[in-house]
């Protein structure tokens, strides 16, 4: 019995069945590994490239799951694992993503954390105010206008900025810029204030301590010029009308400012508006309004800095985007009649 058992142990004693159990373990220790190596190198192949949004805090996991129903992944658990490895599941960025089911899976854990996304194209012009901002940002999906007014009105966000003002009004520096949708109100705001701060030379801080303005009144003085007039020789003569009604301290009485105030955009003023008792109203209130009442551009900021050699205490507008200039009341009144009442008494009676 005995040699029968030597010559025939039982089948887990035999050494070629040792050899099968073995290989069979490694086989089954490979599978994770290939499958995560799959996830790391091997695309999909089949399907078409898709935008894929990724919201702000949106977890890998849920980012998986998207990208696994769209058909752009093979698994979304073994990719959710694959990201972690990398240690990339916190670094995940918001935004749009054009994702191919032909790259691998790694290249699209490295494009969404390095937040590789859509740009979306946003042009403020000169003399847009934060409404109009936040109007923008919102039409081209970057970010809510709501929460864009709420952080450009927060001061505690601003003095982090360096902004000692109750808004970033007149800090916002008009130009293209390129934002990922979903991107912060506070990330917007921060680029547009650093572009202003950029385009603010020393020689601009060396006028500013010439003139004896703070920054913050020459572009509060700088947006009041750039609601009055687009046409380029006439924003140092404008500006010329301001400095000079301030040091003689009289009121600047601009129109744009009261509209500000009131919020009466795109509206045309009632002579009651200007006896209005709103902070803006340069008609009552003597001096620089409370703040910028726009972001003005880089032509305005430099009329406020260096005004013209004029003694120029009014101006009207010839209903043609231009403007006459005159140095008595007198003179200007008979420019108002001139250019505004006479017109207007003219299309009545026709």
């Amino acid at each position: 019995m005995k040699k029968w058992i030597d010559k025939y142990p039982p089948l887990h004693e035999r050494s070629y069945w040792k050899k099968i159990v073995k290989t069979f373990k490694y086989f089954l220790a490979f599978i994770p590994v290939a499958g995560i190596v799959c996830v790391f190198f091997l695309p999909r192949f089949l399907g078409e490239e898709k935008i894929v949004l990724v919201e702000r805090g949106q977890s890998l996991k849920s980012v998986a799951q998207v990208l696994e129903k769209e058909k752009l992944i093979i698994d979304d658990r073994l990719f959710t694992v694959a990201g972690r490895i990398m240690g990339l599941s916190k670094h995940i960025q918001a935004g749009e993503y054009l994702i191919s089911p032909l790259e691998p899976p790694y290249k699209i854990l490295r494009k969404l954390a390095r937040g590789e996304a859509l740009l979306h194209k946003v042009v403020i012009p000169e003399g847009s105010n934060l409404f109009d901002i936040a109007s923008a940002l919102e039409k081209a999906g970057v970010c809510s206008g709501k929460e864009f007014l709420k952080k450009a009105t927060d001061r505690k966000f601003l003095q982090t900025l360096g902004i000692k003002a109750a808004s970033a009004e007149g800090f916002l520096f008009p130009d293209t810029y390129y934002f990922r949708r979903g991107t912060s109100p506070e990330e917007v705001i921060s680029r547009m204030v650093d572009n202003f701060r950029t385009r603010i030379t020393p020689s601009m801080k060396k006028r500013l301590k010439e003139l004896g303005f703070s920054l913050f009144e020459i572009i509060t003085l700088a947006s009041i010029i750039e609601k009055e007039t687009s046409i380029d020789k006439e924003r140092p003569l404008v500006s010329a009308v301001f400095h000079n009604r301030l040091k003689l301290n009289m009121p600047l009485q601009a129109d744009p400012t009261v509209i500000y105030g009131l919020k009466k955009f795109g509206q045309r003023l009632r002579k009651a508006d200007l006896r209005s008792r709103n902070p803006y109203n340069t008609y009552i209130y003597r001096g620089l309004p409370p703040g910028p009442i726009c972001n003005p551009g880089l032509k305005s900021i430099h009329a406020a800095l260096y005004p013209a050699d004029a003694d120029y205490l009014y101006f009207v507008s010839k209903n043609d985007g231009t403007h006459d200039f005159s140095r008595t009341l007198r003179e200007h009144n008979r420019k108002v009649y001139e250019y505004q009442i006479k017109p207007y008494l003219q299309k009545r009676r026709q």
